[in-house]
Protein backbone atom coordinates (compact mmCIF):
# COMPACT_ATOMS: atom_id res chain seq x y z
CA UNK A 1 0.00 0.00 0.00
CA UNK A 2 1.59 3.15 -1.11
CA UNK A 3 1.07 5.52 2.23
CA UNK A 4 -0.81 8.68 1.77
CA UNK A 5 1.12 11.70 1.08
CA UNK A 6 0.67 14.53 3.74
CA UNK A 7 -0.75 17.91 2.56
CA UNK A 8 2.44 19.94 3.21
CA UNK A 9 4.77 17.66 1.59
CA UNK A 10 6.32 18.12 -2.17
CA UNK A 11 3.75 17.42 -4.08
CA UNK A 12 3.84 15.62 -7.59
CA UNK A 13 2.98 16.95 -11.18
CA UNK A 14 -1.41 16.44 -11.80
CA UNK A 15 -0.22 13.69 -14.51
CA UNK A 16 0.17 11.04 -11.72
CA UNK A 17 -3.99 11.46 -11.21
CA UNK A 18 -4.07 9.81 -7.66
CA UNK A 19 -3.42 6.70 -9.15
CA UNK A 20 -0.64 4.56 -7.57
CA UNK A 21 2.77 5.22 -8.47
CA UNK A 22 5.30 2.35 -10.03
CA UNK A 23 8.52 1.65 -8.68
CA UNK A 24 10.19 4.59 -11.44
CA UNK A 25 7.57 7.27 -9.70
CA UNK A 26 8.18 6.19 -6.62
CA UNK A 27 12.06 6.74 -6.54
CA UNK A 28 11.54 10.07 -8.32
CA UNK A 29 9.15 10.54 -5.44
CA UNK A 30 11.42 9.76 -2.85
CA UNK A 31 14.46 11.92 -4.57
CA UNK A 32 12.03 15.00 -4.35
CA UNK A 33 11.56 14.44 -0.81
CA UNK A 34 15.12 13.93 -0.41
CA UNK A 35 15.89 17.48 -2.02
CA UNK A 36 13.79 18.78 0.01
CA UNK A 37 14.80 17.55 3.31
CA UNK A 38 18.36 18.58 2.54
CA UNK A 39 17.26 21.99 1.60
CA UNK A 40 15.34 22.38 5.00
CA UNK A 41 18.61 21.28 7.21
CA UNK A 42 21.09 23.77 4.50
CA UNK A 43 18.20 26.03 5.14
CA UNK A 44 17.90 26.06 9.37
CA UNK A 45 22.42 25.86 9.16
CA UNK A 46 22.15 29.42 7.03
CA UNK A 47 19.97 30.70 9.88
CA UNK A 48 21.87 29.10 12.52
CA UNK A 49 25.26 30.33 10.96
CA UNK A 50 24.06 33.95 10.42
CA UNK A 51 23.45 34.07 14.45
CA UNK A 52 25.70 32.23 15.50
CA UNK A 53 28.38 34.56 13.52
CA UNK A 54 27.05 37.31 15.34
CA UNK A 55 26.98 35.51 18.62
CA UNK A 56 30.73 34.92 18.23
CA UNK A 57 31.27 38.50 16.96
CA UNK A 58 29.12 39.58 20.91
CA UNK A 59 31.68 37.31 22.45
CA UNK A 60 34.56 38.51 21.12
CA UNK A 61 33.45 42.09 22.16
CA UNK A 62 32.20 41.19 25.55
CA UNK A 63 36.01 40.03 25.58
CA UNK A 64 37.36 43.01 24.61
CA UNK A 65 35.77 45.00 27.20
CA UNK A 66 36.28 42.01 30.42
CA UNK A 67 38.06 39.60 29.42
CA UNK A 68 37.86 36.48 31.73
CA UNK A 69 37.48 38.08 34.81
CA UNK A 70 35.22 38.94 37.31
CA UNK A 71 32.90 40.87 35.63
CA UNK A 72 32.25 38.89 32.88
CA UNK A 73 31.37 36.45 35.99
CA UNK A 74 28.78 39.00 36.17
CA UNK A 75 27.90 39.03 32.63
CA UNK A 76 27.19 35.17 32.82
CA UNK A 77 25.62 34.68 36.20
CA UNK A 78 23.16 37.60 35.21
CA UNK A 79 21.71 35.51 31.64
CA UNK A 80 21.69 32.14 33.51
CA UNK A 81 19.30 32.45 36.48
CA UNK A 82 16.63 34.43 34.22
CA UNK A 83 17.37 31.75 30.78
CA UNK A 84 16.32 28.72 32.96
CA UNK A 85 12.77 30.18 32.52
CA UNK A 86 13.58 30.74 28.99
CA UNK A 87 14.79 26.87 27.96
CA UNK A 88 12.20 25.40 30.80
CA UNK A 89 9.18 27.26 28.84
CA UNK A 90 10.72 27.55 25.23
CA UNK A 91 12.47 25.96 22.12
CA UNK A 92 12.59 22.53 24.01
CA UNK A 93 9.15 22.68 25.31
CA UNK A 94 7.73 23.99 22.41
CA UNK A 95 9.55 21.06 20.29
CA UNK A 96 8.46 18.50 22.36
CA UNK A 97 4.36 19.97 23.12
CA UNK A 98 3.49 22.30 20.84
CA UNK A 99 5.03 21.11 16.96
CA UNK A 100 3.89 17.95 17.03
CA UNK A 101 0.13 18.42 17.68
CA UNK A 102 0.10 21.62 15.69
CA UNK A 103 1.83 19.93 12.92
CA UNK A 104 -1.37 17.12 13.21
CA UNK A 105 -3.63 19.50 12.75
CA UNK A 106 -2.09 20.95 9.46
CA UNK A 107 -1.58 17.44 8.31
CA UNK A 108 -5.20 16.86 8.87
CA UNK A 109 -6.28 19.75 6.68
CA UNK A 110 -7.80 21.74 10.20
CA UNK A 111 -5.70 24.62 9.26
CA UNK A 112 -8.43 26.99 11.33
CA UNK A 113 -8.00 24.91 14.41
CA UNK A 114 -4.53 25.16 14.46
CA UNK A 115 -4.79 28.67 14.51
CA UNK A 116 -7.14 28.06 17.23
CA UNK A 117 -4.70 25.92 19.02
CA UNK A 118 -1.67 27.98 18.93
CA UNK A 119 -3.92 31.20 20.00
CA UNK A 120 -5.04 29.65 22.72
CA UNK A 121 -0.85 27.88 23.79
CA UNK A 122 -0.09 31.49 23.39
CA UNK A 123 -2.15 33.02 25.75
CA UNK A 124 -1.52 30.23 28.21
CA UNK A 125 2.37 30.51 27.72
CA UNK A 126 2.34 34.45 27.85
CA UNK A 127 0.14 34.06 31.19
CA UNK A 128 2.44 32.03 32.96
CA UNK A 129 5.54 34.02 31.70
CA UNK A 130 4.32 36.57 32.78
CA UNK A 131 3.87 35.59 36.47
CA UNK A 132 7.21 34.02 36.40
CA UNK A 133 9.11 37.15 34.94
CA UNK A 134 7.50 39.57 37.89
CA UNK A 135 8.17 37.06 40.53
CA UNK A 136 11.55 36.50 39.15
CA UNK A 137 12.27 39.91 39.30
CA UNK A 138 11.03 40.89 42.51
CA UNK A 139 13.43 37.66 44.12
CA UNK A 140 16.10 38.67 42.07
CA UNK A 141 18.47 38.68 45.50
CA UNK A 142 17.32 35.52 46.52
CA UNK A 143 17.90 33.76 43.06
CA UNK A 144 21.45 35.08 42.61
CA UNK A 145 21.96 33.96 46.28
CA UNK A 146 20.51 30.35 45.74
CA UNK A 147 22.44 30.34 41.68
CA UNK A 148 26.05 31.75 42.55
CA UNK A 149 26.12 30.94 46.50
CA UNK A 150 30.03 31.51 45.04
CA UNK A 151 29.18 35.26 44.39
CA UNK A 152 27.62 36.39 48.28
CA UNK A 153 30.61 36.77 50.11
CA UNK A 154 32.15 39.07 47.40
CA UNK A 155 31.72 42.51 49.76
CA UNK A 156 33.93 41.09 52.34
CA UNK A 157 36.36 40.20 49.67
CA UNK A 158 36.62 44.04 48.04
CA UNK A 159 36.97 45.27 51.17
CA UNK A 160 39.67 42.58 51.92
CA UNK A 161 41.35 43.65 48.45
CA UNK A 162 41.24 40.46 47.18
CA UNK A 163 38.37 40.86 44.56
CA UNK A 164 38.20 44.06 42.41
CA UNK A 165 34.39 43.89 42.32
CA UNK A 166 31.58 43.03 44.28
CA UNK A 167 29.80 40.07 42.11
CA UNK A 168 26.55 39.90 43.97
CA UNK A 169 25.41 42.93 43.88
CA UNK A 170 25.93 43.70 40.54
CA UNK A 171 23.86 40.08 39.52
CA UNK A 172 20.89 41.43 41.57
CA UNK A 173 20.80 44.65 39.39
CA UNK A 174 21.58 42.65 36.27
CA UNK A 175 18.80 40.12 36.71
CA UNK A 176 15.89 42.43 37.51
CA UNK A 177 16.62 44.02 34.04
CA UNK A 178 17.53 40.43 32.43
CA UNK A 179 14.14 38.17 33.44
CA UNK A 180 11.74 40.68 31.33
CA UNK A 181 14.25 40.08 27.91
CA UNK A 182 13.90 36.69 29.05
CA UNK A 183 9.98 36.21 29.39
CA UNK A 184 10.01 38.10 25.38
CA UNK A 185 12.23 35.13 24.49
CA UNK A 186 9.92 32.98 25.57
CA UNK A 187 7.11 34.10 23.25
CA UNK A 188 9.78 34.26 20.18
CA UNK A 189 9.98 30.26 20.56
CA UNK A 190 6.56 30.08 20.30
CA UNK A 191 6.92 32.26 17.11
CA UNK A 192 9.59 29.49 16.08
CA UNK A 193 7.06 26.83 16.35
CA UNK A 194 4.53 27.95 14.18
CA UNK A 195 7.35 28.75 11.43
CA UNK A 196 9.15 25.65 11.83
CA UNK A 197 5.78 23.58 11.49
CA UNK A 198 5.24 25.69 8.20
CA UNK A 199 8.64 24.31 6.98
CA UNK A 200 9.62 28.06 7.36
CA UNK A 201 13.05 27.82 9.26
CA UNK A 202 15.36 30.74 8.62
CA UNK A 203 13.53 33.76 9.99
CA UNK A 204 13.44 32.12 13.59
CA UNK A 205 16.81 31.13 13.38
CA UNK A 206 18.09 34.36 11.67
CA UNK A 207 16.04 36.53 14.33
CA UNK A 208 18.74 36.00 17.13
CA UNK A 209 20.96 38.51 15.18
CA UNK A 210 19.42 41.18 16.30
CA UNK A 211 19.97 40.16 19.94
CA UNK A 212 23.64 39.71 18.84
CA UNK A 213 23.91 43.28 17.30
CA UNK A 214 21.72 44.96 20.17
CA UNK A 215 24.35 43.71 23.07
CA UNK A 216 27.12 44.91 20.96
CA UNK A 217 25.43 48.39 20.04
CA UNK A 218 24.69 48.79 23.59
CA UNK A 219 28.42 48.14 24.22
CA UNK A 220 29.66 50.72 21.78
CA UNK A 221 26.86 52.75 23.02
CA UNK A 222 28.03 52.62 26.48
CA UNK A 223 31.63 53.35 25.55
CA UNK A 224 30.25 56.53 23.44
CA UNK A 225 28.59 57.75 26.73
CA UNK A 226 31.45 57.33 28.91
CA UNK A 227 33.52 60.56 29.85
CA UNK A 228 35.96 60.43 32.24
CA UNK A 229 36.06 57.05 33.34
CA UNK A 230 38.38 54.95 31.51
CA UNK A 231 40.36 54.02 29.61
CA UNK A 232 43.07 53.99 32.39
CA UNK A 233 46.48 53.26 31.17
CA UNK A 234 46.85 50.81 27.58
CA UNK A 235 43.32 49.02 27.34
CA UNK A 236 42.29 49.13 31.26
CA UNK A 237 39.17 50.25 32.28
CA UNK A 238 38.07 51.61 35.71
CA UNK A 239 35.59 49.82 37.32
CA UNK A 240 33.26 52.83 37.39
CA UNK A 241 33.44 52.17 33.49
CA UNK A 242 32.90 48.75 33.24
CA UNK A 243 30.22 48.69 35.46
CA UNK A 244 28.70 50.97 33.24
CA UNK A 245 29.40 49.07 30.28
CA UNK A 246 27.88 45.46 32.27
CA UNK A 247 24.87 47.04 32.21
CA UNK A 248 24.94 48.83 28.61
CA UNK A 249 25.26 45.01 27.49
CA UNK A 250 21.86 44.38 29.07
CA UNK A 251 19.93 46.65 28.13
CA UNK A 252 20.90 46.01 24.76
CA UNK A 253 19.96 42.50 25.68
CA UNK A 254 16.39 43.78 26.62
CA UNK A 255 15.67 45.76 23.74
CA UNK A 256 17.03 42.94 21.64
CA UNK A 257 14.67 40.28 23.12
CA UNK A 258 11.84 42.43 22.01
CA UNK A 259 13.00 42.73 18.17
CA UNK A 260 13.44 39.10 17.88
CA UNK A 261 10.40 38.62 19.12
CA UNK A 262 8.69 41.35 16.72
CA UNK A 263 10.41 40.35 13.80
CA UNK A 264 9.13 36.89 13.52
CA UNK A 265 5.13 38.18 13.74
CA UNK A 266 4.43 39.62 10.27
CA UNK A 267 4.85 36.40 8.63
CA UNK A 268 3.45 34.61 11.45
CA UNK A 269 0.55 36.06 10.94
CA UNK A 270 0.26 35.55 7.19
CA UNK A 271 0.31 31.76 7.72
CA UNK A 272 -2.27 31.36 10.35
CA UNK A 273 -5.92 30.81 10.28
CA UNK A 274 -8.48 30.86 13.20
CA UNK A 275 -5.80 32.53 15.47
CA UNK A 276 -7.22 33.99 18.21
CA UNK A 277 -5.56 34.65 21.30
CA UNK A 278 -7.37 32.72 24.97
CA UNK A 279 -6.31 31.14 27.92
CA UNK A 280 -8.68 27.83 26.88
CA UNK A 281 -7.91 25.14 27.61
CA UNK A 282 -11.19 23.43 25.88
CA UNK A 283 -9.38 24.03 22.65
CA UNK A 284 -8.49 20.84 20.17
CA UNK A 285 -5.11 19.36 21.03
CA UNK A 286 -4.73 22.04 24.05
CA UNK A 287 -4.65 19.46 26.85
CA UNK A 288 -3.08 17.07 24.56
CA UNK A 289 0.04 19.51 24.41
CA UNK A 290 -0.72 20.14 28.07
CA UNK A 291 -0.14 17.09 29.34
CA UNK A 292 3.07 16.40 27.05
CA UNK A 293 4.55 19.79 28.87
CA UNK A 294 4.46 18.13 32.08
CA UNK A 295 7.24 15.37 30.78
CA UNK A 296 8.95 17.65 28.55
CA UNK A 297 9.47 20.43 31.10
CA UNK A 298 10.37 18.45 33.38
CA UNK A 299 13.24 17.21 31.27
CA UNK A 300 14.42 20.46 30.26
CA UNK A 301 14.37 21.05 33.91
CA UNK A 302 16.79 17.96 34.45
CA UNK A 303 19.33 20.02 31.80
CA UNK A 304 18.72 23.20 33.67
CA UNK A 305 19.64 21.59 36.54
CA UNK A 306 22.75 20.69 35.22
CA UNK A 307 23.35 24.14 33.80
CA UNK A 308 22.40 25.63 37.62
CA UNK A 309 24.31 23.03 39.10
CA UNK A 310 27.77 24.29 36.46
CA UNK A 311 27.03 27.82 37.82
CA UNK A 312 26.80 26.91 41.52
CA UNK A 313 29.79 25.10 40.97
CA UNK A 314 31.74 27.19 38.76
CA UNK A 315 30.89 30.29 41.53
CA UNK A 316 32.66 28.14 44.17
CA UNK A 317 35.90 27.95 41.97
CA UNK A 318 38.42 30.65 42.05
CA UNK A 319 37.29 34.38 39.95
CA UNK A 320 37.02 33.90 35.90
CA UNK A 321 35.90 29.96 36.09
CA UNK A 322 32.74 31.17 35.29
CA UNK A 323 33.67 33.64 32.47
CA UNK A 324 35.79 30.93 30.78
CA UNK A 325 32.94 28.70 30.30
CA UNK A 326 31.05 30.68 27.91
CA UNK A 327 33.07 31.24 25.35
CA UNK A 328 34.25 27.85 25.27
CA UNK A 329 30.38 27.07 24.94
CA UNK A 330 29.63 28.84 21.89
CA UNK A 331 32.04 27.77 20.03
CA UNK A 332 31.54 24.00 21.25
CA UNK A 333 28.14 24.66 20.95
CA UNK A 334 28.12 26.67 17.26
CA UNK A 335 28.55 22.65 15.00
CA UNK A 336 26.18 21.52 17.80
CA UNK A 337 23.17 23.85 16.52
CA UNK A 338 24.79 24.21 12.74
CA UNK A 339 25.20 20.56 12.60
CA UNK A 340 22.97 19.03 15.15
CA UNK A 341 20.14 21.80 15.42
CA UNK A 342 19.84 22.37 11.71
CA UNK A 343 19.06 18.53 11.15
CA UNK A 344 16.62 18.46 13.98
CA UNK A 345 14.76 21.39 13.75
CA UNK A 346 13.78 20.36 10.50
CA UNK A 347 13.28 17.01 10.65
CA UNK A 348 10.76 17.35 14.00
CA UNK A 349 7.77 17.87 11.76
CA UNK A 350 8.86 15.34 9.36
CA UNK A 351 8.94 12.88 12.35
CA UNK A 352 6.00 13.72 13.57
CA UNK A 353 4.24 13.35 10.59
CA UNK A 354 6.11 10.32 9.50
CA UNK A 355 4.95 8.46 13.20
CA UNK A 356 1.12 9.24 12.75
CA UNK A 357 1.68 7.34 9.62
CA UNK A 358 3.52 4.23 10.39
CA UNK A 359 6.33 4.43 13.12
CA UNK A 360 8.42 1.74 11.09
CA UNK A 361 9.50 4.69 8.81
CA UNK A 362 11.38 6.94 11.31
CA UNK A 363 14.19 4.07 10.91
CA UNK A 364 15.45 5.25 7.28
CA UNK A 365 15.01 9.17 8.63
CA UNK A 366 16.52 8.58 12.29
CA UNK A 367 19.64 6.59 10.09
CA UNK A 368 19.71 9.43 7.02
CA UNK A 369 20.01 12.43 9.90
CA UNK A 370 22.29 10.18 11.87
CA UNK A 371 24.80 10.14 9.06
CA UNK A 372 24.11 13.89 7.77
CA UNK A 373 24.75 15.17 11.20
CA UNK A 374 27.92 13.18 12.09
CA UNK A 375 29.64 14.50 8.70
CA UNK A 376 30.13 18.19 10.10
CA UNK A 377 29.76 17.01 13.89
CA UNK A 378 32.67 14.27 13.62
CA UNK A 379 35.46 16.57 12.12
CA UNK A 380 34.39 19.80 14.60
CA UNK A 381 35.20 17.52 17.49
CA UNK A 382 38.19 16.67 16.00
CA UNK A 383 38.99 20.61 14.69
CA UNK A 384 38.39 21.53 18.29
CA UNK A 385 41.07 19.48 19.50
CA UNK A 386 43.52 20.27 17.24
CA UNK A 387 43.60 23.56 16.55
CA UNK A 388 41.34 24.91 19.21
CA UNK A 389 43.98 26.97 20.88
CA UNK A 390 43.93 28.51 17.59
CA UNK A 391 40.84 29.53 17.32
CA UNK A 392 40.33 31.03 20.30
CA UNK A 393 43.77 32.93 19.58
CA UNK A 394 42.22 34.00 16.58
CA UNK A 395 38.50 35.06 18.06
CA UNK A 396 38.66 36.41 21.00
CA UNK A 397 42.41 37.41 22.23
CA UNK A 398 42.45 41.05 22.00
CA UNK A 399 41.79 43.93 24.82
CA UNK A 400 41.68 42.71 27.97
CA UNK A 401 42.03 38.90 26.89
CA UNK A 402 45.25 37.88 26.75
CA UNK A 403 47.02 34.92 26.65
CA UNK A 404 46.47 32.98 29.77
CA UNK A 405 42.47 33.49 28.93
CA UNK A 406 43.30 32.04 25.89
CA UNK A 407 44.60 28.90 26.98
CA UNK A 408 41.87 28.28 29.62
CA UNK A 409 39.00 28.71 27.03
CA UNK A 410 40.70 26.28 25.34
CA UNK A 411 40.96 23.84 28.06
CA UNK A 412 37.45 23.97 28.47
CA UNK A 413 36.99 23.90 24.53
CA UNK A 414 38.69 20.56 24.57
CA UNK A 415 37.49 19.25 27.57
CA UNK A 416 33.48 19.74 26.23
CA UNK A 417 34.71 18.88 22.33
CA UNK A 418 35.16 15.29 23.33
CA UNK A 419 31.17 15.08 23.90
CA UNK A 420 30.06 17.02 20.96
CA UNK A 421 29.16 13.86 18.95
CA UNK A 422 27.36 12.22 21.75
CA UNK A 423 25.34 15.82 22.35
CA UNK A 424 24.62 16.18 18.67
CA UNK A 425 23.47 12.47 18.35
CA UNK A 426 21.22 12.63 21.31
CA UNK A 427 19.29 16.16 20.42
CA UNK A 428 18.34 13.68 17.10
CA UNK A 429 17.22 10.88 19.50
CA UNK A 430 15.02 12.96 20.98
CA UNK A 431 13.21 14.20 18.12
CA UNK A 432 12.31 10.44 17.18
CA UNK A 433 10.70 9.92 20.95
CA UNK A 434 8.97 13.13 20.77
CA UNK A 435 7.62 11.80 17.42
CA UNK A 436 6.19 8.68 19.00
CA UNK A 437 4.90 11.18 21.79
CA UNK A 438 7.06 9.77 24.44
CA UNK A 439 8.49 13.05 26.25
CA UNK A 440 9.20 10.53 29.67
CA UNK A 441 11.90 8.58 28.11
CA UNK A 442 13.85 11.72 27.46
CA UNK A 443 13.14 13.36 30.76
CA UNK A 444 14.17 10.12 32.56
CA UNK A 445 17.36 9.70 30.41
CA UNK A 446 18.48 13.68 31.11
CA UNK A 447 18.46 12.56 35.28
CA UNK A 448 21.15 10.11 34.48
CA UNK A 449 23.12 12.57 32.52
CA UNK A 450 23.16 15.06 35.45
CA UNK A 451 23.87 12.69 37.72
CA UNK A 452 26.96 11.33 36.26
CA UNK A 453 28.18 14.94 35.42
CA UNK A 454 28.02 15.53 38.79
CA UNK A 455 29.84 13.07 40.23
CA UNK A 456 32.47 13.41 37.60
CA UNK A 457 32.87 16.93 37.77
CA UNK A 458 33.10 17.99 41.04
CA UNK A 459 36.02 16.17 41.84
CA UNK A 460 38.11 16.62 38.63
CA UNK A 461 37.06 20.58 39.12
CA UNK A 462 38.38 21.11 43.24
CA UNK A 463 41.58 19.09 42.01
CA UNK A 464 42.34 20.83 38.96
CA UNK A 465 41.31 24.64 40.68
CA UNK A 466 44.78 23.96 42.29
CA UNK A 467 46.44 24.26 39.06
CA UNK A 468 47.34 27.80 37.81
CA UNK A 469 46.92 28.28 34.20
CA UNK A 470 50.28 30.36 34.24
CA UNK A 471 52.05 27.25 35.98
CA UNK A 472 50.92 25.49 33.17
CA UNK A 473 52.03 27.25 30.34
CA UNK A 474 55.29 29.25 31.53
CA UNK A 475 53.60 32.72 31.15
CA UNK A 476 53.92 35.81 33.61
CA UNK A 477 50.41 35.94 35.86
CA UNK A 478 47.77 38.14 34.68
CA UNK A 479 46.12 40.86 36.50
CA UNK A 480 44.15 37.79 38.70
CA UNK A 481 44.95 34.31 38.50
CA UNK A 482 43.15 31.90 36.78
CA UNK A 483 43.27 27.90 37.42
CA UNK A 484 41.99 24.95 35.71
CA UNK A 485 38.25 24.25 37.54
CA UNK A 486 36.48 24.61 34.99
CA UNK A 487 38.32 21.98 32.74
CA UNK A 488 37.10 19.58 35.22
CA UNK A 489 33.18 20.98 34.58
CA UNK A 490 33.57 20.18 30.97
CA UNK A 491 34.80 16.56 31.49
CA UNK A 492 31.98 15.66 33.48
CA UNK A 493 29.43 17.32 30.85
CA UNK A 494 31.14 14.99 28.28
CA UNK A 495 30.91 11.78 30.55
CA UNK A 496 27.08 12.53 30.73
CA UNK A 497 26.95 13.40 27.47
CA UNK A 498 28.09 9.64 26.29
CA UNK A 499 25.50 8.11 29.21
CA UNK A 500 22.39 9.75 27.67
CA UNK A 501 23.16 9.08 24.35
CA UNK A 502 24.07 5.25 25.44
CA UNK A 503 20.33 5.06 27.28
CA UNK A 504 18.50 6.84 24.69
CA UNK A 505 19.72 4.66 22.19
CA UNK A 506 18.85 1.64 24.16
CA UNK A 507 15.39 2.86 24.90
CA UNK A 508 14.52 3.68 21.65
CA UNK A 509 16.10 0.56 20.35
CA UNK A 510 13.19 -1.41 22.53
CA UNK A 511 10.16 0.91 20.68
CA UNK A 512 11.96 0.22 17.39
CA UNK A 513 13.92 -3.05 17.97
CA UNK A 514 15.89 -2.31 13.97
CA UNK A 515 17.22 1.11 15.19
CA UNK A 516 21.45 1.16 15.33
CA UNK A 517 23.73 4.04 15.86
CA UNK A 518 26.09 4.22 12.65
CA UNK A 519 29.49 3.52 14.47
CA UNK A 520 31.34 2.34 11.59
CA UNK A 521 30.38 5.09 9.59
CA UNK A 522 31.48 7.19 12.77
CA UNK A 523 34.83 5.55 12.60
CA UNK A 524 35.64 6.23 9.19
CA UNK A 525 34.73 9.39 9.73
CA UNK A 526 37.01 9.93 12.30
CA UNK A 527 39.67 8.46 10.53
CA UNK A 528 39.30 11.19 7.68
CA UNK A 529 39.30 13.79 9.92
CA UNK A 530 42.36 13.14 12.03
CA UNK A 531 44.19 12.43 8.54
CA UNK A 532 43.14 16.03 7.75
CA UNK A 533 44.81 17.51 10.93
CA UNK A 534 48.12 17.03 8.79
CA UNK A 535 48.06 19.17 5.81
CA UNK A 536 46.19 21.69 7.63
CA UNK A 537 49.00 21.74 10.41
CA UNK A 538 51.64 22.23 7.89
CA UNK A 539 50.02 25.50 6.57
CA UNK A 540 49.72 27.10 10.27
CA UNK A 541 53.92 26.15 10.50
CA UNK A 542 54.45 27.91 6.97
CA UNK A 543 52.09 30.51 8.10
CA UNK A 544 53.14 30.78 11.37
CA UNK A 545 54.38 34.44 11.65
CA UNK A 546 50.59 35.85 10.45
CA UNK A 547 48.19 37.54 12.89
CA UNK A 548 45.97 35.17 14.15
CA UNK A 549 43.03 35.57 12.89
CA UNK A 550 44.01 35.40 9.59
CA UNK A 551 46.26 32.39 10.50
CA UNK A 552 43.36 30.45 12.01
CA UNK A 553 41.41 31.41 9.00
CA UNK A 554 43.78 29.71 6.68
CA UNK A 555 44.58 26.58 9.11
CA UNK A 556 40.98 25.92 9.57
CA UNK A 557 39.99 26.40 6.02
CA UNK A 558 42.96 23.72 4.60
CA UNK A 559 41.49 21.21 7.57
CA UNK A 560 37.83 21.84 6.00
CA UNK A 561 39.23 21.62 2.50
CA UNK A 562 41.13 18.14 2.59
CA UNK A 563 38.02 16.99 4.54
CA UNK A 564 35.41 17.63 2.28
CA UNK A 565 37.60 16.86 -1.09
CA UNK A 566 38.67 13.21 0.46
CA UNK A 567 34.95 12.91 1.35
CA UNK A 568 33.92 13.27 -2.36
CA UNK A 569 36.61 11.07 -3.59
CA UNK A 570 35.49 8.80 -1.47
CA UNK A 571 31.44 9.40 -2.30
CA UNK A 572 30.15 10.38 0.44
CA UNK A 573 26.44 10.54 0.60
CA UNK A 574 26.11 13.00 3.33
CA UNK A 575 28.06 15.51 1.32
CA UNK A 576 25.61 15.55 -0.97
CA UNK A 577 22.46 15.58 1.28
CA UNK A 578 24.31 18.81 2.83
CA UNK A 579 25.08 20.45 -1.12
CA UNK A 580 21.37 19.80 -1.74
CA UNK A 581 22.14 17.17 -4.02
CA UNK A 582 20.77 13.34 -4.35
CA UNK A 583 22.31 10.58 -6.48
CA UNK A 584 20.37 9.56 -8.84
Amino acid sequence: MVRKRDTLAPQFPPEFGGRPLDQRELQQEETVRSVARSSRASTVAAGILSSRVLGLARQATVSYFFGVSAHTDVYEAAFRAPNILQNLLGEGTISAAFIPTYTRLLNAGRVRDAGRFAGAIFGLLSAVTAVLVVVGMLLARPVVAVFTPGFVGDAARVSAGTLSVDRFELAVEATRLIFPMTGVLVLSAWALGVLNSHRRFFLPYFAPVLWNLSIIGGLFSGVALLTGDGPVGTGVWSIAALNRLLFAAFLGALVGGVLQFLIQLPLVWRLMEGFRVSCSTKVDGVRQALAACGPAIAGRGVYQLSAYLDLLLASLLAAGALAALRPALMLYLLPVSLFGQSVAASELPELSREAHADSRSLIPRLDRSMGQTLFLTVPAAVGYLGFGFLIVDGVLRRGAFGLLDTWLVYGVLAGYSLGLVATTLSRLLQNGFWALRDTVTPARVAVARVVVSAAIAVPLMFALDRWAVAELVGAAPGREPLYCGAVGLALGATVGAWVELWRLATALRRQLSTFRIPWRRMLLMTGLSVGALAPAAVIGWWLRHFPSLPLAVAVVGTYAAVYLGCSRMLGFAELDLWMGRVRR
